[in-house]
């Protein structure tokens, strides 16, 4: 499993529009991986629980910054943002999810970018945290069991993943997510 992780440093002086992960960098872990099978994805935190999406669904994270609201639109859409000239509709996951348990801990709101390929308007997706991308082999992916037959789960399977602690090894799930699915359901809103 490979792993590109967020870089927490230096956050102060970072713009609230600059990149947390780039465009450039996503790209370089496309391209590592381009050809072998593996599945690269974004992983993220809505309240205590770790999703993930397709690191080809995206376009870069950015730091959170002042969202304008939009009057009569449903509640999971929070406003929209300038990102560098581009007017970006910024779509609350976790209110969008029905997820209502806050995260523990320190809490460092991001925006997922969408790519240009899951809708035509510009898209960000409002998440509680990006963890890192990450390379993950079909035998650590259960796509039978848990993704969904039912059409409003937009679930694609379950990541397990392998974490050392000192005592033992041990796996965490996260829930790999359709984002093209989901932001298909809500496009009239958009």
């Amino acid at each position: 499993m490979g792993t590109f992780l967020v870089d927490y440093q230096n956050q102060d002086t970072v713009s609230d529009t600059e990149p947390v992960i780039t465009q450039k960098s996503i790209q370089a872990a496309r391209t590592a991986t381009k050809g072998s099978g593996n599945l690269q994805v974004v992983e993220f935190i809505l309240g205590n629980e770790l999703f993930a999406i397709d690191l080809f669904d995206t376009r870069e994270v950015i730091n959170t910054t002042e969202i304008t609201p939009l009057p009569n639109t449903p509640s999971f859409i929070k406003g929209i943002i300038d990102l560098r000239g581009i007017i970006t509709t910024i779509i609350d996951l976790k209110d969008m999810m029905h997820i209502t348990r806050e995260a523990d801990g320190k809490k460092r709101s991001r925006i997922i970018v969408l790519d240009a390929g899951v809708s035509e308007k510009m898209i960000g997706v409002l998440v509680d945290d990006v963890l890192a991308v990450s390379t993950y082999t079909q035998d650590e992916i259960d796509q039978d069991t848990h993704a969904s037959k039912r059409s409003d789960r937009d679930i694609l399977g379950i990541i397990k993943k392998k974490v050392r602690t000192a005592d033992h090894d041990k796996n965490e799930l996260i829930i790999w997510l359709d984002i093209r699915t989901m932001i298909d359901k809500v496009k009239q809103d958009l």
